[in-house]
C-alpha cells in the first residue's frame, strides 16, 4: 500500500480549495489550479502518477473531515459546468479515471485490513477513498454506475469502530444515488441491497438508520416497489409504540416502560425516519383501509412529547420533524404550533428541546431547497410543455406559510446563553433569507444583533447576510440600524455570563474594535445615512429618552470605537455632543433643584415671602442655593479653586438635601449619560489628536472635502468611563444612600454647575478671564470624568491649526452657535 503524500502538500491544498468561493480573481486561479492538478487526464500507462493523485485527493478530503466538503462540490461543479458545451471534455474524463482508480484502490485497501500493523492507517484510507467516491456521485451519479455492485458488499461491514460506520453510511448514500439510475439491475442485486438495508436499520443506531431508511426510499419508489416488505418494518414500530402508549396511559409511573426504553426511543425514531421517505397513506401500503396513517402517527408522536423523560421527548421531536417533512401541512395543526412556540420561547425550556426545533425547521427548509432545486433541473427538460414558474411558486408558498408561523420565536432565539442555539437560529433564518420565503426587513435588526456574536463563525455568516440584503434593497440597512443596535445590546445582556459586570460594546482583544463595526462600515459611506444614524444614537443620551445607564455604556463605547476614517466623522459626533450637553445639562440642574426646593417647602412650609426675605445664617435654603450658584469668580476672584471654597459649597448643598433621596438618585443616574458624553468628546478628541480650535471651526454644513482627510489615530489610546463603571457596579440605583455617597453626588452637581457656567459665557471677557474660565471648565471636566491630569484628557499633540487656543480638555464651539 502506498505511503501517504507529504502533509504540507495536503495543507497547501486544503488552505486553496478552501477559497473556491472567493472573489472572481480568485476563484478563477483556484479552478485552474486544482483543474491541472487533479482533473486534467492521467496517461493510461503511468501508474504512479495515477496513484500520487489519488493519494492527494484523499488525503485532502480527510483533512476536510470536520468542516465540510462544501469546497470540492464546489469545484467540480464549476468546472464540469465550464466545459458543458465543449466537444472536448478533458474534466469529464479526467473524473471517470478517478472514479474507477479510487474503486481500485478501495479493493486494495479491503484486503489489506487483515494486515493488523497497517489496518488503522488503512482504514482510515478506505473511509477517504469511500467519502471522495460519494462526493463525486452527488455531482455525477452516473459515474458510479458501473460500480454499484461492487459497493454493495460493503453494506456487510461489521461495525466496530467509528470508521466502519462512516463506510456503511458513504456506500447507502452512494446506492442511493445509484441505483435508481442502472438500467435493468438484476432482481437478486436488488433484494440482497433491501435486506442489507433492513438488517442496518434493526440492528444499528441513529445515523445508520437515518441513512439506510433514505436509501431504502430511493431503491422502494423509484426501482423495486417492494411496498410489502417496507410497511411490515413499520407495522412493527408503529405497533410497538401504540403499545407502549397505552402501557404508559393505564400507569405513567410503571416499570415496564423504564426497561423498553431503548426499543421506544428506537420505535420513535424508526417511525419518523420511515414517515419520511414514505407515504403510508397511499394505497400501494395500506391498501382501502380508511385510516389517516400520517394523523394516527401525528397523535402517537404528539403523545410522547409530553413525556417527563426529556431523552423521549427529544426522540419524539426528531420523528414528528422527519414526519413534517413528507407532510409539511402538519405543522399548521394548533398543538404543533404549541408545540414549536412553547418550546422556543420559554427561557426556562431545555436547551437540548429547542435546538432540536431548530433542527426540524433547518432540515425542512434544506429538503425543500434540495426539492425546488431538483424540480428546477426537471422542469428545465420539459420547460415547454409545463409551466414551471406555477410549480415552484406552489412549493414556495407553503414553506413561506410555514416560516411565517414560526419566525419570531426564531429569531427570539438569538436572544440566549447557549450559543449553539444561536447556532441553529441563525442557520434556519439564513435558509429562510436565501430562499426568500419572508421580506428580509424583519430579520435585519436581528442580524445586525447577531454580527456581534463572541463565535467569529456566527458573525461572519450574520455579516454575510446583512451584505447581501444591502445589495438588493438598499436603505433597508439603514433604517433598522439603530433597533438593530439595541437589539445587539439585549444579545450581549443575554450572553453576559456575569449579571455583575456591565456589557460593553467593543471586543476584550487586541484589536478593541467595537461589536457593531461591521454595522458602521456598511452605513458610513453614505454620508446623509450616516449623520442620520449618528444623531439618533447620540439622542439616546438626551435626558428626555429615558435610556437605561448601561445601554448608554454599550453605546458609548461602540461610538468610542467605531472604525472611522475621515476626520468629519468624529468632528460631527462631537460637534454634536456639544449641542446635547447644553440643552441635557441644564435640564438636569434645573430638575435638581426644582426637586430639592420642592422638598423643602414640603418640610418646612414657609411663606414665599418668608423664603425671600430670610436672613438667618441657619443655612436656609434660598441662601444656599443662591450662594452655591454663584460663578466663583464672582464670589472668590481670587482663589476660586481652593478647597475651602469647595468644602463649604458642598456643606451649603448638603444642608438643604431632602430627607427622601430620590432626586439624588435620580440626579446621579441620568447625569450618567451626560458623563458618558463628556468622557466620549475627551476621547475622540485624544484619539485624533484634535484641538479645541479644529472642533470649534467645525461646521457639519461645510463641504465634505473640507474634512475629507484620513485619520491620524493615536496608539494606546483606551476609552475607560470610570464614573459610569463604578455606578453600574455598586448598583447604586438600588442601594441605600450613604452619606459620603451624598457628598460625591453634591459634589458631581456642584461640578456640573460650574461646567454649565462656563460653557457658553454670556458677554464678551478679557484675555486673563478667558483663561479663568478656560480653567474652571477644565477642572470641572477633569472632576467629573474621575479625577487625573488635564492631560490625560486632552490630545497630546495639537493640530497646527490650533492658533494658541486652549488645550485642556472642554466643551466648545456652543457658543459660536
Amino acid at each position: 500500500i502506498e505511503q501517504p503524500t507529504f502533509p504540507k502538500i495536503t495543507e497547501m491544498c486544503v488552505k486553496m480549495i478552501r477559497r473556491v468561493n472567493d472573489e472572481e480573481g480568485i476563484k478563477k486561479l483556484v479552478n485552474e489550479t486544482f483543474q491541472k492538478l487533479w482533473f486534467t487526464p492521467t496517461p493510461h500507462h503511468d501508474k504512479a502518477a495515477m496513484t500520487r493523485k489519488i493519494l492527494n485527493i484523499t488525503d485532502v478530503v480527510a483533512a476536510c473531515r470536520d468542516t465540510g466538503y462544501d469546497w470540492f462540490e464546489q469545484l467540480l461543479q464549476n468546472l464540469l459546468k465550464s466545459e458543458e458545451d465543449a466537444s472536448y471534455k478533458p474534466v469529464k474524463k479526467a473524473c471517470t479515471q478517478l472514479v474507477d482508480n479510487l474503486v481500485e484502490h478501495i479493493l486494495k485497501y479491503e484486503e489489506s485490513l487483515s494486515d493488523s500493523d497497517n489496518k488503522g492507517v488503512n482504514s482510515g484510507r478506505l473511509v477517504a477513498c469511500i467519502t471522495t467516491l460519494f462526493l463525486f456521485s452527488k455531482i455525477r451519479p452516473q459515474l458510479m454506475v458501473k460500480h454499484a455492485m461492487t459497493m454493495q458488499p460493503y453494506l456487510t461491514t461489521k461495525c466496530s469502530t467509528q470508521n466502519d460506520f462512516m463506510v456503511i453510511c458513504n456506500v447507502a448514500k452512494i446506492l442511493e444515488l445509484v441505483v435508481p439510475l442502472m438500467e435493468h439491475p438484476s432482481e437478486t442485486f436488488l433484494a440482497t441491497i433491501e435486506e442489507d438495508l433492513m438488517k442496518l436499520i434493526i440492528k444499528y443506531g441513529m445515523t445508520v438508520v437515518q441513512h439506510c431508511v433514505s436509501c431504502l426510499g430511493a431503491v422502494v419508489n423509484k426501482v423495486t416497489q417492494n411496498y410489502k416488505f417496507v410497511w411490515a418494518c413499520f407495522n412493527r414500530y408503529y405497533g410497538a409504540l401504540s403499545k407502549l402508549k397505552s402501557q404508559h396511559q393505564e400507569d405513567p409511573n410503571s416499570t415496564i416502560l423504564t426497561a423498553n426504553k431503548p426499543a421506544l426511543l428506537r420505535s420513535l425514531f424508526t417511525v419518523g425516519a420511515l414517515c419520511r421517505h414514505f407515504d403510508f397513506d397511499q394505497e400501494d401500503f395500506k391498501g382501502n383501509s380508511k385510516v389517516n396513517i400520517k394523523d394516527k402517527v401525528l397523535e402517537l408522536l404528539m403523545y410522547f412529547t409530553k413525556h417527563s423523560d426529556e431523552e423521549v421527548q427529544t426522540k419524539a421531536i426528531i420523528g414528528l420533524g422527519f414526519a413534517f417533512i413528507q407532510h409539511p401541512s402538519l405543522m399548521f395543526e394548533q398543538e404543533v404550533k404549541t408545540l414549536y412556540n412553547s418550546i422556543l420561547s420559554d427561557k426556562n425550556c431545555s436547551v437540548n428541546l429547542k435546538i432540536q426545533v431548530l433542527k426540524n425547521l433547518q432540515t425542512y427548509l434544506q429538503e425543500e431547497d434540495t426539492r425546488m432545486q431538483q424540480a428546477d433541473r426537471d422542469w428545465k427538460k420539459v420547460a415547454k410543455q409545463e409551466d414551471l414558474k406555477e410549480m415552484g411558486d406552489i412549493s414556495s408558498g407553503m414553506s413561506s406559510s410555514i416560516m411565517q408561523l414560526y419566525l419570531k420565536q426564531v429569531l427570539e432565539a438569538f436572544f440566549h446563553t447557549q450559543s449553539s442555539v444561536r447556532h441553529f437560529a441563525l442557520n434556519v433564518i439564513a435558509l429562510t433569507l436565501n430562499q426568500g420565503l419572508i421580506h428580509p426587513v424583519q430579520c435585519v435588526p436581528y442580524l445586525i444583533a447577531m454580527g456581534t456574536d463572541p463565535e467569529p463563525s456566527m458573525r461572519n455568516k450574520a455579516d454575510q447576510q446583512l451584505v447581501e440584503i444591502d445589495k438588493k434593497y438598499a436603505g433597508f440597512i439603514h433604517m433598522k440600524a439603530v433597533a438593530g443596535m439595541k437589539m445587539s445590546y439585549q444579545v450581549q445582556q443575554a450572553i453576559n455570563t456575569c449579571p455583575k459586570d456591565p456589557v460593553r460594546g467593543f471586543r476584550h482583544d487586541e484589536s478593541s474594535s467595537a461589536l457593531c463595526s461591521h454595522l458602521y462600515s456598511m452605513i458610513r459611506g453614505n454620508r446623509q445615512h450616516r449623520r442620520a444614524f449618528l444623531i439618533s444614537l447620540l439622542n439616546l443620551f438626551d435626558d428626555t429618552a429615558k435610556t437605561e445607564v448601561n445601554m448608554l455604556l454599550y453605546i458609548a463605547d461602540n461610538l468610542a470605537c467605531f472604525p472611522y476614517q475621515t476626520q468629519e466623522e468624529p468632528l460631527f459626533i462631537m460637534h454634536h455632543i456639544d449641542i446635547t450637553l447644553s440643552v441635557s445639562g441644564s435640564n438636569l440642574l434645573q430638575s435638581f433643584k426644582e426637586s430639592m426646593v420642592k422638598d423643602k417647602k414640603k418640610e418646612r412650609k414657609p411663606s414665599s415671602d418668608e423664603e425671600t426675605e430670610s436672613d438667618s445664617n441657619s443655612g436656609s435654603e434660598s441662601e444656599s442655593e443662591e450662594e452655591a450658584s454663584k460663578p466663583r469668580r464672582l464670589r472668590k476672584r481670587v482663589d476660586s479653586d481652593s478647597d475651602s471654597d469647595e468644602e463649604n459649597d458642598i456643606n451649603a448643598v448638603m444642608k438643604c438635601l431632602p430627607e427622601n433621596s430620590a432626586p439624588l438618585i435620580e440626579f446621579a443616574n441620568v447625569s450618567q449619560g451626560i458623563l458618558l458624553l463628556l468622557m466620549l468628546k475627551q476621547h475622540l478628541k485624544n484619539l485624533c489628536g484634535f484641538s479645541d480650535s479644529k472642533i470649534q471651526k467645525y461646521s457639519p454644513s461645510e463641504s465634505a472635502k473640507v474634512y475629507d482627510k484620513a485619520i491620524n489615530r493615536k496608539t494606546g489610546v483606551h476609552f475607560h468611563p470610570k464614573q459610569t463603571l463604578d455606578f453600574l457596579r455598586s448598583d447604586m440605583a438600588n442601594s441605600k444612600i450613604t452619606e459620603e455617597v451624598k457628598r460625591s453626588i453634591v459634589k458631581q452637581y456642584l461640578d456640573f454647575k460650574l461646567l454649565m457656567e462656563h460653557l457658553d459665557p454670556d458677554e464678551e471677557e478679557e484675555d486673563g478671564e478667558v483663561s479663568a474660565s478656560t480653567n474652571a471648565r477644565n477642572k470641572a471636566i477633569t472632576s467629573l470624568l474621575g479625577g487625573g491630569s488635564p492631560k490625560n484628557n486632552a490630545a497630546e499633540t495639537e493640530d497646527d491649526e490650533s492658533d494658541g487656543e486652549d488645550r485642556g480638555g472642554g466643551t466648545s464651539g456652543v457658543r459660536r452657535r
